[in-house]
């Protein structure tokens, strides 16, 4: 007795469009693996064929999934690899022979960058060593094996720190004020004093794109100067190298990226303490522009390369007391911020004019 053809599910019953040669005799392969698979659960288990076709394009339908999936991790792994590479020669953030010391908090960003580092090591044109540190605070609940067994799994030399700065930061903060600011500092202490006894010519930290525009925001909006996050700065005591090599990568991206090479990660709230308000802040108006405004990101962290010190404000920066007209064409003058792509869509159909006369403007007369 014939049984009624259940209806194929619609990664079957989609009409190829316009792919490839190659695309098209995956699809014939897939077609027969499957008719293959119908007949022989049909024989093995006494499965109706119809239902058979069911659970083979079902198992079908996964496999596409877990390739389209494998094919975006790998898009975004070499993504993350030339971000990271690009910003260590673009601020020559690693030379010939140096030791660098990798700071692990046990975050996603720490365990992307030592991860990326090390894949870039083995291919780099010069050579230079890795030692992965971390500074054991004492916080209460904090896995000390995690670290440890990942390190040692992974090959890289490491050092575990162990002073505990909890109880110091617990002792001196009033209960509910926020203790990054002082842990901070404490721990950068330590860190550079480690960093000399391993002889580390540079101090690499995981601190991303996002990082440095949430910054930006904070020191304008609430310190009134315009300072970002440098990719490369010399420590206020002038002994050590500090490189950020995530610098031109998302938080989005290392995310992900962590979360598909399943990097054991440890909790950055164990203190207790919260993320300081203002650059929660900062993170929600920056995400909600980039949501809202596909690019606006982008181009905000563009301009930190792109800096006119003619047309700010800092007089350290720029001689206004001393600028006189000689005639002679200005580059960056005002006539580059009067192009209609400064200021909004160019008129359709006409051609873009760099400046207006006065004679043009008509002003009414207030009533």
């Amino acid at each position: 007795m014939s049984q009624a053809t259940a209806p194929l599910p619609s990664f079957f019953n989609d009409a190829p469009s316009d792919a490839s040669a190659h695309s098209e005799s995956r699809r014939e392969a897939d077609a027969q693996l499957f008719a293959h698979a119908a007949l022989a659960v049909e024989a093995a288990a006494g499965v109706p064929v119809a239902e058979a076709v069911v659970q083979s394009a079902l198992h079908l339908e996964e496999v596409a999934r877990a390739r389209k999936h494998a094919h975006e991790m790998n898009k975004l792994s070499k993504r993350l690899h030339r971000e990271v590479g690009q910003a260590i020669a673009d601020f020559n953030m690693i030379e010939e022979g140096d030791k660098v010391m990798v700071c692990m908090s046990g975050g996603k960003d720490s365990y992307g960058m030592l991860d990326i580092l090390m894949n870039l090591q083995k291919r780099a044109p010069i050579r230079f060593e890795l030692v992965a540190v971390n500074l054991d605070q004492k916080q209460p609940g904090f896995p000390e094996h995690v670290l440890p067994e990942y390190l040692t799994q992974v090959g890289v030399p490491f050092r575990i720190e162990e002073q505990d700065t909890y109880s110091v930061v617990k002792r001196v903060v009033p209960e509910g004020k926020t203790t990054c600011a002082l842990c901070s500092r404490l721990r950068r202490g330590i860190l550079y004093r480690v960093a000399k006894e391993l002889g580390c010519t540079k101090i690499a930290l995981g601190h991303h794109r996002d990082d440095t525009l949430q910054t930006l925001f904070m020191n304008m909006f609430f310190g009134s100067r315009l300072k970002g996050m440098p990719p490369k700065l010399v420590t206020d005591n002038g002994e050590h190298v500090v490189i950020r090599p995530l610098a031109y990568c998302r938080e989005k991206d290392l995310a992900a990226y962590a979360e598909h090479r399943q990097f054991p990660i440890i909790p950055c709230n164990l203190c207790g303490s919260q993320e300081g308000l203002q650059r929660q802040q900062m993170r929600e108006m920056i995400n909600d522009w980039d949501a809202r405004f596909p690019g606006r990101v982008d181009n905000m962290f563009t301009s930190l390369s792109n800096i006119v010190t003619s047309h700010m404000m800092d007089r350290k920066l720029f001689p206004f007391e001393t600028i006189k007209a000689t005639g002679a064409p200005v580059k960056d003058g005002d006539i580059a911020f009067d192009e209609d792509e400064g200021c909004g869509e160019p008129t359709e159909g006409l051609p873009a004019q760099a400046s207006v006369s006065l004679s043009s403007i008509k002003i009414r007369k207030a009533d």
